[in-house]
């Protein structure tokens, strides 16, 4: 409790300095810094992609460790404000997600919907942007994004951006319609790299690596007092190889080491520390005012505002325990704490010191502060014929297992009792790889046992996990990482845990078991597995397991295709109950029952080819939503769905070619012609929208067609001899005569009553179709079924029998021209 209290004294008092140092003006930046002196180490271009409402897409970004900065430009149709983001549902909105290592899953459950940041994303230098560093980031889609990621705010590795259109359970749902808004988007990534061995983000910043030599027994043991309970072999201590460094007050020093392998702890202090001031001034400095201020930082540079550990390392060691696998940058800082506070400053005033650090790592099968802990790497075993590409399960390597199951036995494997203060822990560790370009998939973990589980799982990325640091964590039913992004718990009976890490991290993963009081007697039959699969729960199972490639193609990623009344990431949330789902299947089958009204009037009239299309597409429609809520599939989906739009276009098409009065002949021509045309609609785009306004020009143009036979048909003794331009006033007479004829047939043609109904329940269809969207598609495209069927009933009910009144023709041109020709001439 002591060391809390000085470590918050020292933490309290550095916040302070800090604070006023960068309000006096002499907080370090390199935004000072010259030109840069870098290149581009990669560039892509995605040109325009739309994405409909419920899609997806991912990007992925490899940043090498030299890297220095990544810039993004991307333009999309998205116009939306501060003001109109909060009034569009989260349904519906487009967003764009960010984050390390894996996919973003922005919607994997209503908290980490809820915990989602709705503010615009800030362009520019990403000044507002201080850390990528959180599990995932996502921001509302906006017009234009321009943006500069330096290698101050994020880390080198695999970054992913994901464009969503809507969010929430209905996005895996499948679905009978997808419309909605729509957008498109550009983008252009590009990162840079340092062209020499300088770093940072402008490449103007020297990085020394941190060389090993081999220090003797006596530094050893006092220098590190942490030493003495390890093992010599166990431990590698180093300090630097170039010797004393010397730096001015506010001036930083940069470094670099590398952990390659897991390590119980890394250890940095400054030794030989002494302050010199330069001859030529006569000014004398306090010393004791300097601190040697130490930032660590995992894969990014360190700021004084931005790291994962700080010390002052010229009176203690900067202690890391248990630190990832990677490369870790290390600033030095002196810093004089009395300048701040009336001291007096001397600008020539240098800390000279040594750096000493070490990295403690346990012998083979060992692990924990003491390496009393079990240790075992865990093997990938492919499964046999996989439901989906690249799933394994892991086990423990060297022990005599069979690999025809994913389950092991866990109560020889586990650690000795030990005594910790009054509590009474053991652990062990398993650790795992996750293969390069299996992002996209999930880690099964699940412990069974006869008797009631004492056990605790910890889980971290790139290390050993512990009380104080993890990643994810199961203790009990109340007591874990359920909501959390990343972390979905199934079970957590007494006998059985079962939980998933979600689209894990390329890399090392290390497992920590936590037994709670493991002197009592514990049960032989316990077993446990870890497994990598691509979809939690095989979809639950009401859906499908679906695989797909990122934009660049190194990445395969899985998700479930969830069927019509479920949703979420593993098609466990109901959107629509059993009940629900009943009405939704009665209201659209039952609603093609409207089909017998044009059925029976084209049977009536005796028009037998219009009878069987009105009557197959009915049955047709009923199969196929019968088919598409899953009530019963009588054929394969496509071919009921093939066969309901493409019936539904001829009956509609054969709507407008019976009101033309023309002979079987040309009815059959006609029909042939547009036999072709719907089929190749219905085969490459059945669910166009565009398709009705293509089906309605067709029709209309079909109509066209058969009144102009009709027309050649009836007025073929219409003829216009050479004296028929003669007299003027008898041409225009015998037009005229013409055409009040024709208007008088369309009127005698037409029941204009039945017509005008026609028209208002063609315009309800319209309404309905306008009105559809996924939630309430089963009410509107049913009142479209009844519409639709009812206009067409009342359209050929509109066609009168006037075959005796339209046998008049027009004028005969030639009678009245001969009439002219022969009065006397003298008249």
């Amino acid at each position: 409790m002591v060391e809390i209290l000085i470590l918050r004294g020292f933490y309290l008092n550095l916040f302070v300095f800090i604070f006023f140092s960068c309000f006096s003006g002499h907080c370090y930046s390199y935004d000072d810094a010259g030109p840069y002196n870098s290149f581009t180490i990669s560039s892509f271009s995605y040109s325009g992609t739309r994405i409909r409402p419920y899609e997806w897409r991912y990007i992925r970004v490899d940043l090498p460790p030299w890297f220095s900065s990544m810039s993004i430009a991307l333009e999309s149709d998205v116009d939306l404000d501060a003001e109109s983001i909060e009034k569009v549902p989260k349904s519906v909105l487009p967003m764009i997600c960010f984050r390390e290592g894996s996919l973003p899953v922005p919607d994997v459950s209503n908290s980490s919907l809820k915990s989602l940041v709705f503010s615009p994303l800030p362009n520019g230098s990403s000044g507002g942007i201080q850390s990528f560093q959180n599990p995932e980031q996502c921001y509302p889609m906006q017009k234009n994004i321009s943006m500069k990621l330096t290698n101050e705010q994020i880390s080198p590795g695999v970054w992913y951006f994901g464009l969503f259109n809507g969010l929430g359970p209905m996005r895996t749902q499948s679905k009978m319609i997808n419309r909605g808004p729509s957008y498109s988007f550009s983008a252009n990534i590009s990162v840079e790299g340092c062209t020499t061995s300088m770093w940072g983000q402008y490449c103007n910043q020297t990085i020394d690596p941190l060389s090993c030599t081999q220090l003797d027994s006596y530094n050893l043991t006092a220098t590190f007092s942490d030493a003495k309970s390890y093992n010599r072999t166990d431990v590698i201590s180093c300090r630097n190889s170039f010797g004393g460094s010397c730096q001015g007050d506010g001036e930083p020093k940069v470094h670099f080491l590398d952990v390659v392998g897991i390590a119980e702890q890394f250890t940095i202090i400054a030794t030989n520390v002494r302050f010199n001031e330069t001859p030529s001034l006569n000014k004398t400095g306090n010393a004791s005012g300097i601190i040697l201020v130490c930032y660590a930082r995992h894969g990014a540079m360190p700021l004084a505002t931005l790291h994962d550990y700080s010390g002052n390392i010229n009176e203690s060691p900067l202690v890391i325990r248990s630190p990832k696998v990677g490369r870790w940058y290390i600033t030095i800082l002196p810093v004089n704490v009395s300048k701040e506070f009336g001291g007096i400053e001397n600008t020539s005033l240098k800390a000279c010191y040594s750096m000493e650090w070490q990295v403690f790592q346990c012998p083979m099968g060992k692990a924990g502060l003491n390496c009393t802990w079990e240790s075992y790497m865990l093997q990938t075993v492919l499964r046999k014929n996989p439901s989906v590409a690249f799933e394994s399960y892991y086990l423990p390597i060297g022990g005599n297992l069979s690999s025809d199951s994913a389950n092991f036995p866990l109560q020889p494997l586990l650690s000795n009792s030990s005594v910790v203060g009054e509590i009474d822990v053991a652990w062990t560790y398993f650790l795992l790889d996750i293969p390069y370009g299996a992002a996209g998939a999930n880690i099964h973990i699940q412990l069974t046992s006869d008797a009631n589980i004492n056990y605790e799982i910890y889980a971290r990325f790139g290390g050993l996990p512990s009380l104080g640091t993890w990643d994810y964590f199961y203790a009990n039913r109340t007591s874990s990482s359920d909501g959390s992004m990343f972390f979905k718990l199934y079970n957590s009976s007494e006998e059985t845990i079962s939980f998933y890490i979600l689209y894990v991290r390329e890399g090392t993963w290390g497992f920590g078991i936590r037994q709670l009081k493991p002197t009592s007697k514990a049960s032989k039959d316990q077993t446990m597995s870890f497994s990598l699969e691509r979809c939690p729960k095989r979809c639950s199972p009401h859906g499908s397991c679906q695989s797909s490639l990122d934009a660049s193609g190194l990445t395969l990623y899985s998700y479930c295709s969830c069927d019509r009344n479920h949703g979420g990431f593993d098609c466990s949330v109901e959107i629509v109950s059993h009940q629900g789902h009943m009405w939704q299947s009665i209201s659209l089958i039952a609603s093609n029952a409207a089909a017998v009204l044009p059925a029976f009037w084209a049977l009536r009239q005796k028009a037998f080819a219009e009878w069987v299309l009105y009557t197959s597409s009915g049955i047709s429609s009923g199969l196929y939503h019968a088919c598409d809520v899953g009530t019963w599939c009588a054929l394969s989906f496509r071919v009921l769905q093939f066969m309901d739009f493409w019936l539904s276009f001829m009956a509609v098409v054969s709507t407008f070619v019976y009101l033309a009065a023309i002979d079987e002949v040309s009815k059959r021509t006609i029909h042939t012609a547009v036999f072709i045309l719907t089929a190749l609609m219905a085969a490459t785009g059945a669910t166009r929208s565009a398709n009705i306004i293509i089906v309605i020009a067709i029709g209309t143009v079909g109509l066209l067609i058969g009144w102009l036979i009709e027309f050649s048909t009836k007025y073929r003794s219409f003829t216009i001899s050479r004296g028929f331009w003669s007299n003027i006033n008898y041409s225009w007479r015998t037009i005229e005569g013409w055409l009040r004829n024709l208007i008088k047939t369309l009127l005698r043609r037409f029941r204009w009553g039945f017509v005008l109904a026609g028209f208002t329940a063609l315009a309800m269809a319209a309404i309905s179709w306008k009105l559809e969207t996924s939630e309430s598609y089963w009410i509107w495209h049913s009142m479209w079924h009844v519409s639709i069927y009812t206009s067409s009933f009342l359209f050929l009910c509109s066609k009168a029998n006037t075959e005796n009144g339209e046998n008049e023709g027009p004028l005969d041109g030639n009678y009245e021209l001969t009439r002219q020709n022969s009065l006397p001439r003298g008249e």
